[in-house]
């Protein structure tokens, strides 16, 4: 039976991630890159597509598993017949290259336990080459090299294309696993001590959740969150990657199956806001870093999303050779929306950097040119329909949320000029923009029957995106439309709970077949505008449920299925962390945080 997606755990270096699940074996691994292809595929096809499983002999499922406290160190372990066995699993933090560390150890007892490697490099479509030398197994395929050892040395050999150890252990009684990768064309990097790099990976990931200001209720499910999106930085860079999979399906089964491993614009503000209101102002200031040199260039040129370092070409491509996560096909990597046009990006990137002048960041000489030639290609051009917020292959639309978020641009360019008198700009141009499109909005987008917002111009469908409309303060919390918008979304966006993204039948828009769950931050967004409504006791409610989705290690994917009970789309989803974390400080923080 395969696995659900709320089976895994992750582990990571800040420059990529692999899935654990909770039968001890790590079936996703990118090397050396989130964005990189997997050697370790099983996630996506079968244990032919690349695997690494550490378990007892014989033995499934764990018995209990968990990080230890404020880390990313992961602790699984068995009961057997025999006694009880733990392994620890861990990637440190990286010195030349990536390491993954797996220690078992025995609680009780003694304890049969096999280590099985599947090295398939490529997304799982290349087996390697693998010899012994000094102690090691080396696996090579044109550029990757792969080194596997054991501290002490276990009884190791190859079969059906794998690399099989098995040893016993007693309690206390410790066996260390080490895989390095490097490229085949260099040399072996300096070996990783495992017990050093295990306590060396525990103090600095406790020390840096030391930081975080957040001192309120579900601190736990705070902590968790941010340390994930701390997982998911790219360090090098200060680039976040919206997750670290590929093709985790938005319908089991289904076509709705995308790449994420890459950095959006869309999450740039909500992303900073709650790095910078958690007390980690070094990681705001590398991702506003980070956006600042993607978003450099021709403002026509500006994209959705970019690669770790801002790379701009990502295409779409099927890998017809891996069946897909519970049959859900195409597998793809690259993502073809990087080529849509999005108005609200350029309303995040002003909006980001405007939070980011506001929170005292450490200014760039650039930052205001960039903002100003942002301004004037979209003074001319916001008029113009869009692919919208949800990236739809449905044609362009003049999507409501898109011309809050223009609104949103030319309110933040004309606050900036009026508090910071020593910047240039066209301030006169940029309030009568302001005002035009806040007319257009309240006349085209908005249902006076219904009392609401809609989806776009014209049209009776809703979106969850709606109700970030006070949030961005397009009109005040206690605004008629507001609050008749609040309602409407939460009784037509509705699954069990919790939020769509937009009205059920939205194919017509969104342009590809089938269905999908209820998506997870937007159900975050309705929190929050309930609390900003004075609906709070509601909002705490909703809080409370969401919280309670996340799997047992803490972690949500994209979207969650009210039917099925399971969770749905890529994982774990920097987006609904960034949720929780900025609806846990809206509902808490005031009274609550250090």
């Amino acid at each position: 039976m395969h696995p659900r997606i709320e089976d895994y755990a992750l582990i990571g270096d800040e420059q990529t991630a692999a899935l654990v699940g909770r039968d001890g074996s790590i079936d996703w691994l990118c090397l050396p890159r989130f964005d990189s292809p997997a050697c370790f595929a099983r996630l996506l096809g079968d244990e032919d597509n690349g695997q690494w499983r550490i378990a007892p002999k014989g033995a499934d499922t764990c018995a209990r598993r968990g990080y230890r406290e404020d880390t990313l160190v992961l602790d699984t372990e068995w009961d057997t017949p025999d006694g009880t066995v733990r392994v620890t699993d861990l990637m440190p933090q990286r010195d030349q290259a990536p390491d993954v560390v797996r220690i078992v150890e025995g609680v009780s007892g003694r304890v049969t336990v096999r280590s099985t490697l599947r090295l398939r490099f490529d997304y799982g479509s290349i087996t390697p080459w693998v010899r012994r030398s000094g102690g090691h197994r080396v696996a090579v395929a044109g550029p990757d090299s792969v080194w596997l050892r054991a501290e002490p040395s276990v009884r190791t050999w190859g079969e059906d294309f794998g690399t099989l150890s098995e040893f016993t252990v007693s309690e206390g009684q410790k066996v260390a696993f080490v895989l390095t990768w490097h490229p085949s064309h260099h040399p072996r990097p300096p070996l990783t001590d495992p017990h050093d790099a295990l306590r060396a990976s525990v103090a600095g990931w406790r020390t840096w959740a030391s930081r975080c200001h957040y001192d309120g209720p579900y601190r736990d499910a705070v902590v968790r969150s941010l340390i994930t999106l701390k997982a998911l930085t790219y360090d090098p860079t200060g680039g976040i990657v919206a997750a670290p999979t590929t093709s985790l399906p938005e319908e089991l089964g289904g076509v709705r199956n995308w790449d994420y491993r890459y950095s959006w614009l869309r999450d740039s503000t909500l992303t900073l806001g709650a790095l910078l209101t958690a007390g980690y102002h070094g990681e705001a200031e590398a991702w506003r870093d980070w956006l600042l040199r993607a978003v450099a260039g021709d403002p026509a040129d500006l994209q959705i999303m970019y690669g770790l370092a801002g790379e701009r070409r990502l295409p779409e491509t099927e890998l017809p050779w891996l069946s897909g996560f519970a049959a859900s096909s195409p597998v793809r990597i690259g993502n073809d929306a990087v080529n849509q046009l999005q108005l609200d990006v350029y309303g995040e990137v002003m909006d980001s950097l405007s939070l980011a002048r506001t929170a005292g960041l450490s200014t760039r000489p650039h930052m205001w040119e960039i903002q100003t030639a942002l301004m004037d290609w979209l003074s001319s051009r916001w008029r113009q329909p869009d692919e919208g917020l949800w990236e739809v292959r449905g044609g362009r639309r003049h999507f409501v949320h898109s011309k809050v978020m223009v609104w949103v641009a030319a309110d933040r360019a004309v606050r900036a000029l009026e508090e910071h008198p020593e910047l240039e700009g066209d301030l006169d141009g940029w309030r009568a923009m302001r005002d035009e499109v806040h007319r257009e909005v309240c006349e085209k987008g908005f249902d006076r029957e219904r009392n609401t917002f809609t989806q776009y111009y014209g049209s009776r469908d809703l979106d969850a995106a709606l109700l970030l409309i006070p949030r961005v303060g397009f009109l005040p919390h206690d605004d008629p439309r507001v609050l008749g918008t609040i309602d409407a979304v939460r009784e037509d966006l509705d699954h069990g709970g919790f939020l769509r993204r937009y009205t059920a039948d939205g194919t017509v828009v969104d342009g590809v077949p089938g269905s999908e769950g209820t998506f997870l931050v937007c159900s975050f967004w309705l929190a929050d505008a309930l609390h900003m409504s004075g609906r709070t006791k509601e909002a705490r409610e909703l809080f409370e449920r969401l919280v309670g989705l996340a799997n047992d290690v803490g972690l949500l994917a994209e979207e969650y299925d009210p039917v099925e009970g399971r969770q749905l789309g890529n994982f774990p989803q920097a987006f609904s962390h960034i949720g929780l974390v900025t609806t846990a400080f809206a509902l808490f923080g005031s009274d609550q945080a250090g």
